[in-house]
């Protein structure tokens, strides 16, 4: 007797004859390869989206790490120039507002001077802020004949060159010229352990004695006083930076104490006319 082979498929189907299963068997396979590409190709799209995805924000962030540097790097000669030609009294008492925390006075009479901000940078402007406002330091430049505006760029140097750190709030030159460096809101690095708490002025000299031409000692009197009207100070908050460490600096006022004693009254009696 010829035996007849059935099978029954999935779909509850009654049994199909023998010469049907190889049809069925077919069938099966074909779908089961359709489902596996189609699986295939669906992982494949989904790891291109993927990968599209990762390179589009690693560009993005790219971009914007190369326009951050660009930025960083034009930014200051443009602000050089916009605040050197917008440096007027008015301009000038906006940017002091900023000292929101610290007593103060606004003063309507201001010292003649040019704000030219370095570069914040950690060797001459950490941007820092100060914990308060105790005093003032006097200092000189130690680098006789040299002007405010050479030693501003020694102080903006220093962002490249690495070699200290070194900087002032203010600088006065030989013609009585006052140039802001760091906001007087900021530690400035002259004082040394009194960074935190006062606010620094660098002096210019002609020669090796240290002693300021009159024009030079007219704006030191002047800014002085201001500042310590500004910040409710008097001519006993002034000090040298041989105070705070016994350097010898500024050299004049070292050597001559009665010269010192001079300017301080100097400036006691020009508080008093404000």
């Amino acid at each position: 007797m010829k035996k007849v082979y059935t099978v029954i498929d999935k779909s509850g189907n009654k049994p199909q004859k023998n010469g049907e299963i190889a049809v069925i068997r077919e069938e099966r396979r074909r779908r089961e390869a359709f489902l596996t590409r189609k699986q295939r190709r669906k992982r494949q799209r989904t790891i291109q989206m993927i990968r599209r995805c990762v390179l589009s924000c690693l560009g993005v962030l790219l971009i914007v790490f190369v326009m951050t540097k660009i930025f960083q790097k034009d930014e200051n000669p443009q602000a050089v120039q916009a605040e050197k030609s917008t440096s007027t009294p008015a301009n000038m008492q906006e940017l002091e507002k900023k000292e929101e925390g610290f007593q103060q006075k606004v003063i309507e009479h201001t010292p003649d001077y040019q704000v030219d901000l370095l570069t914040p940078n950690p060797y001459s402007r950490p941007q820092m802020a100060l914990e308060e406002i105790k005093g003032i330091v006097v200092h000189y430049t130690a680098n006789p004949g040299t002007t405010a505006a050479q030693n501003r760029s020694y102080f903006e140097g220093l962002k490249d060159t690495h070699t200290t750190q070194a900087s002032s709030n203010f600088i006065i030159g030989l013609e009585g010229e006052i140039i802001q460096c760091v906001p007087t809101w900021e530690v400035a690095y002259a004082s040394n352990e009194r960074n935190i708490d006062t606010i620094s002025i660098e002096c210019c000299h002609p020669d090796e004695t240290g002693k300021f031409n009159d024009d030079t000692y007219r704006s030191m009197v002047q800014l002085c006083a201001w500042l310590c009207m500004k910040f409710e100070l008097n001519e006993e908050s002034l000090i040298r930076h041989y105070d705070v460490t016994g350097k010898l600096c500024p050299k004049y006022f070292v050597e001559n104490e009665e010269a010192w004693k001079k300017f301080k009254k100097d400036v006691g009696t020009t508080l008093a006319d404000f």
